[in-house]
């Protein structure tokens, strides 16, 4: 049992040793704003604010590669008018949705003690979880089955590290209608969103 331990503790060792200096792998957590786009003139959409949780890794140097795996908490609010019969509907749309970024960063600044950084990227996102609530008794047009399953965004943004900690802002963009028809309603919806993420680094460098 010791020597299994120990050639443990020495494997570990040496896949620090040997990754410190190009690999990073940390937990993040954060605050984000969404904005369901429509192209209908007789509905309103409003920023939504949300959280998000996941892991991130970095792999390389001045530049570098920045896959991730994280769950993010959205949604919007949908205001329609104009419409006799379904005039003054509100409905609130709440999503959980598993997210995978892979980033193309560089440092522009980099020390032992800050580091500044710029990232663009692609990301998927699939959609594990919707609700979808009438706010008032009239009944609104989407429904979960109008919701794409599956989305493609392109991600830009800035990062600090400092010693342990990162810090991201980022616009993330759709790429693809997450609503496109409810009903009669021709919605044509994308979703942009404001990410804000604190991280920490649990192994490797900086």
């Amino acid at each position: 049992m010791k020597k299994i331990i120990l050639l443990i503790a020495i494997t570990l060792c040496s896949a620090q040793l040997t990754f410190a200096g190009i690999f990073a792998l940390g937990v993040k957590i954060g605050y984000n704003a969404n904005k369901l786009s429509t192209n209908l003139d007789t509905v309103k959409s409003q920023f939504n604010s949300g959280f998000h949780l996941g892991v991130w890794t970095r792999i390389g140097k001045r530049f570098y590669v920045a896959p991730e795996l994280q769950y993010t908490f959205s949604g919007a609010v949908f205001t329609g008018s104009g419409n006799v019969s379904t005039s003054g509907w509100e409905q609130k749309i709440t999503m959980g949705s598993l997210e995978i970024p892979v980033l193309l960063g560089f440092k522009i600044i980099h020390s032992d003690l800050i580091t500044w950084r710029i990232e663009l990227g692609p990301e998927a996102s699939f959609l594990l979880n919707s609700k979808i609530k009438d706010v008032n008794s009239i009944t609104g047009p989407i429904t979960t089955a109008d919701l794409s399953k599956a989305n493609w965004y392109i991600i830009g943004g800035t990062g600090i590290d400092i010693l342990f900690l990162k810090l991201d802002v980022r616009y993330t963009y759709g790429l693809n209608q997450l609503i496109k028809d409810a009903g009669s309603w021709q919605f044509d919806t994308k979703n942009s969103m404001w990410v804000v993420s604190l991280g920490f680094k649990i192994f490797g460098s900086k």
